[in-house]
């Protein structure tokens, strides 16, 4: 059952979402050659409890670890371990945050130092393909609205996009009612109404949309070993209009980007 959120949970859910938002801009600036994963999950996790929060994900399903962190062919649940950071690496994190009693939960796949040409456009399209999802948030409109979207962008440029990994809803529990897939047909799925708070994201594979899973558990990979990309906004319906509680602007500050972002599309 979906449940709807109010203007004040709302708001609420906004201070949760831009607390994982500050603590990706924080992580930005270390994330290059030689880090340590693991470092930067403690960092990440000292970041949240100083500034009111608890690290959503540490325990979440028995869950080791603060961030999920899933470099290179790791499509998302990567365990933060202590291999370095290489040159021309990709690096999903996906941070969640519990504050005021409501979730936030978003995502960024960061650039190690030079990547090449190919990566960079993955890293691009995909988080262009978020935006193009978000735009179809608006009262009236369905849930697949949402995922035909996302899947038209990707797969005309010729990626494949993950299906057994979907996007959620958000609140009081970190996964909600409804699934918000990447993929889909217009027209179908539940409809989208005032007060509706959803995790959009899009996971997009340089080739084949198909993945396997490692021993641990827990980390979902590419089944053929190729880059993936994960980025990921929380959205409420605001108005009848998408209203991004998340932001990457900590980040683009931190790296010193000039990046345009919809705050409300």
């Amino acid at each position: 059952m979906i449940r709807y959120k109010t203007r004040e949970e709302i708001e609420l859910m906004r201070e949760s979402a831009q607390l994982v938002s500050r603590t990706l801009g924080m992580l930005a600036p270390l994330i290059v050659p030689g880090a340590i994963p693991l470092d930067l999950d403690k960092r990440a996790e000292e970041f949240i409890r100083d500034h009111g929060g608890v690290p959503a994900f540490l325990g979440l399903y028995d869950f080791p670890n603060s961030l999920c962190m899933s470099p290179n062919a790791q499509v998302v649940h990567g365990i933060p371990g202590k291999k370095p950071l290489q040159e021309g690496d990709i690096l999903s994190v996906d941070c969640g945050v519990l504050k005021n009693k409501y979730y936030g939960d978003h995502a960024y796949t960061f650039e190690v130092g030079e990547v090449d040409n190919d990566t960079k456009r993955l890293l691009a399209d995909t988080k262009e393909s978020l935006y193009v999802g978000i735009r179809e948030v608006i009262a009236g409109n369905r849930i697949g609205d949402i995922g035909a979207a996302i899947q038209e962008y990707t797969e005309e440029r010729g990626y494949g996009i993950v299906r057994e990994l979907v996007g959620h809803g958000l609140g009081q529990k970190i996964h909600e009612d409804p699934q918000v897939p990447n993929y889909g047909q217009r027209g179908h799925g539940k409809k989208i109404q005032e007060g509706l708070v959803i995790a959009i994201e899009p996971m997009t594979n340089l080739g084949t949309h198909r993945i396997k899973q490692l021993n641990d558990g827990w980390t979902i990979l590419t089944a053929d070993g190729k880059n993936s990309a994960h980025f990921e906004h929380d959205v409420a319906v605001v108005n009848g209009k998408p209203d991004i509680l998340s932001t990457f602007h900590y980040i683009y500050d931190a790296l010193g980007l000039e990046a345009e972002e919809y705050e409300v599309v």
